[in-house]
């Protein structure tokens, strides 16, 4: 071979020897490792590959045989013949055979939503490429990282012998902080502390709540609200600052949810995430719908009542025949003998303002609200908005833990990080505690009023969790856009003649937009059938107006306003954009579009008829009828039908009508005249003309059944 580092000298044909370690037994074969351009060089490249020992030498396989003739399925392991690995054989990795049927099941396991294929190997047991095969047995290709659908894992997850039950991600995070702190709902334990009672005020439209929660706070909501009707709902703390008052520097928390019968939603889920109700019921005005609506929800959610017997200021205030109109329902006063706390105020004069917090405040002890500020944070949205400056905002009512900046949460379908947070008031803080209601900057979308917010630490399965929820949404929302059932089919060639009203709604809140949406289907008929194309929170943009150009739908901004190139394209494409901010007027002018859309009814009433006895042309007119009128009255103006034994032949006017040679107005029966009709000479002696007149009769809206 020559001195170290030299090069074989070259052989016949200009061809250097092969290394000796490289020589094929079959004399030809080509050097295995190397890269190309190196000739096969050891030290470069992959190792060189020890060829197979032929049959019957130590080592081989009974009946193996060397080279390429190596019966299919038998393996061959090589054996490192170069560098520090020489003679290292590599042990053979053994996977468990994968079960063909599913085993008996021996155990019970729980799965998130979405979970993905390394949780739920480990779930499981096994490792992750068990699953993995599984997965391309059924046709889905998936990686570790892939998240899987809860039918899909739990099929699986029977096929390794696991019963599987499947919660969501925020009653995952609840069940593993019970566990922490020792108790069934994660709030007991050494570190709870007292948190202050999160009230709702409910009641009758104008009968003063938002005004009622105004002269508690001390400050004016109500002229900001359109046409003095609360829109959406506000969360407010308050701190009682009486010093003489028992409940000195207590925190309440107030929701003022609207009093609006098309707000009904909006109520019920102010009722979820409440601790004591407040009806406001007007002294003046007594128990009215919206006040038994309001003690229903109340009593449906198990909460306790406070009653606030409003406007007692007033001439014609009879605080003690609400108290017996209430205590027909069931609420009978403390004073009458009951348990359901009354409590006499005005917020005009601002009486028994502080009596009223002190009785929230004992109710609450009552009831022993605890929560624990040192665990991840837990709450609702109350609302959710899209500002133009500083993008998505939900306001929250943090229920448990504290939300600190820069918490990773997920909520709904979206997660974010939170950004800014700000209180009631407007002031920027860092941290909220349990029963802070903050509104939050760092969505990454729109969350619906009502979802439930969780703090996290693993920003990635946040992300996935939330993508995964939004892809089950949409597909929910195209199955049922796209599936056919004979039912369907039938109502739908039943409906065939049914005019629709195509609307793309856009407002200021999710909340708001929510409950119009359903206030506004409600309007629909049996003749004409509102259809919600598209809802969402924000300005109107061009690509709303390009929907509603498709579509041929007309757009509501409920407290928004388009942007000014959506005008111009509205303009342009002739879309017709409203603006609203009070709903009633809303819905008289949706009442109107209706009609709009429906056509007249056409009633038509007979007049008379003339038998033809004889015809003339008469040039530049055409022919006319010599007639004789056997009943009613022929008018100038009447339409007319030509009927030929007693089928009709042609519908149109009357062109001419005389009697003589005078043109006259009428021709009553038992006289002769001659009748010319508009653009028609095809008459015969025999024929009949009959006269009508038509009325069109402006359309009712019928309500759907």
């Amino acid at each position: 071979m020559g001195a170290p580092g030299q090069r074989p000298p070259m052989g016949a044909g200009g061809r250097r020897p092969m290394h000796p370690t490289r020589q094929s037994p079959m004399g030809t074969r080509p050097p295995m490792g190397g890269r190309p351009g190196m000739g096969g060089r050891p030290g470069f490249g992959a190792p060189v590959l020890e060829p197979p020992p032929p049959s019957g030498a130590p080592g081989a396989r009974p009946g193996q045989r060397p080279g390429p003739n190596r019966r299919p399925g038998q393996r061959y392991i090589p054996r490192v013949q170069e560098g520090p690995m020489k003679g290292f054989t590599p042990p053979p990795r053994f996977s468990p055979a994968l079960p063909s049927e599913p085993m008996p099941i021996t155990r019970n396991i729980t799965i998130t939503e979405g979970i993905s294929v390394k949780d739920l190997a480990e779930k499981l047991d096994i490792r992750a490429k068990d699953v993995i095969a599984v997965l391309l047995q059924r046709g889905v290709f998936a990686t570790v990282n892939q998240t899987l659908d809860s039918d899909l894992a739990t099929g699986i997850a029977r096929r390794f012998g696991a019963d599987v039950g499947v919660i969501s991600f925020e009653e995952q995070m609840a069940k593993e902080m019970a566990d922490t702190v020792g108790s069934s709902d994660g709030v007991g334990g050494a570190a709870a502390v007292t948190r202050p009672p999160v009230v709702t005020i409910m009641g009758h439209v104008d009968h003063g709540k938002t005004s009622l929660l105004d002269a508690i706070r001390e400050t004016n909501v109500a002229g900001g609200e359109a046409g003095g009707i609360t829109q959406h709902i506000g969360a407010y703390k308050v701190k009682i600052t009486k010093e003489d008052s028992p409940a000195y520097g207590r925190e309440i928390v107030f929701l003022d949810t609207p009093g609006h019968e098309a707000f009904i939603r909006m109520r019920a889920r102010g009722a979820k995430v409440t601790d004591i109700v407040v009806i406001v019921v007007a002294a003046d005005d007594g128990v009215m719908p919206q006040t038994i609506e309001a003690i229903d929800h109340a009593q449906a959610a198990k909460v306790p009542l406070i009653v606030a017997v409003n406007k007692i200021d007033k001439p014609d205030a009879m605080p003690e025949r609400v108290k017996k109109q209430l205590a027909d329902r069931g609420l009978l006063p403390e004073d009458w003998g009951g348990t359901t706390v009354f409590v006499d105020v005005s917020a005009k004069q601002k009486t028994n303002l502080n009596l009223l917090m002190e009785m929230i405040c004992l109710v609450a002890d009552l009831q022993e609200l605890k929560a624990t500020p040192d665990r991840p944070a837990t709450g609702t949205v109350v609302e959710a908005k899209l500002d133009r400056g500083r993008g998505a905002v939900a306001t929250v009512l943090v229920q448990n833990g504290t939300l600190r900046n820069s918490d990773t949460f997920i909520v709904g379908n979206t997660f974010g990080k939170v950004r800014a947070m700000f209180d009631d008031r407007g002031n920027q803080i860092d941290s909220a505690p349990p029963s802070t209601p903050v509104e939050i900057l760092g969505l990454e979308g729109i969350p619906q009023a009502g979802d439930t917010l969780q703090a996290v630490a693993d920003r990635d399965k946040a992300k996935n969790i939330s993508q995964y929820r939004e892809l089950k949404a949409r597909e929910a929302q195209l199955a049922k856009s796209s599936r056919v059932s004979l039912e369907g089919l039938a109502e739908q060639i039943k409906t065939a003649g049914v005019k629709e009203l195509p609307i793309i709604l856009k407002g200021d809140v999710q909340g708001s937009v929510e409950v119009l949406a359903d206030s506004l289907q409600k309007l629909s008929t049996e003749k004409v059938k509102i259809k919600v194309l598209h809802t969402g929170v924000g300005a109107i943009t061009e690509t709303d107006v390009l929907l509603a150009s498709a579509s041929n739908a007309i757009i509501i901004g409920f407290n928004v306003r388009p942007e000014r190139k959506a005008q111009e394209l509205a303009e342009q494409e002739q879309v017709d954009i409203r603006l609203h901010s009070i709903i009633y007027e809303l819905q008289d002018e949706i009442k109107k579009a209706m009609l709009g859309l429906l056509e007249p009814t056409i009633k038509e009433t007979y007049l008379g008829r003339a038998e033809v006895r004889d015809t003339f042309r008469v040039p530049k007119v055409g022919t006319i009828a010599g007639c004789a009128v056997i009943d009613g009255v022929i008018k100038r103006d009447s339409d007319v039908r030509l009927l030929r034994d007693n089928v009709m032949v042609y519908k149109g006017r009357v062109g001419s009508l005389r009697r003589f040679k005078d043109d006259v107005s009428e021709v009553r029966n038992g006289m002769e005249c001659g009748i010319g009709i508009a653009g028609y000479g095809d008459i015969k002696v025999g024929d009949v003309i009959e006269a009508f007149a038509t009325e069109k009769i402006a359309p009712e809206l019928t309500a759907a059944r």
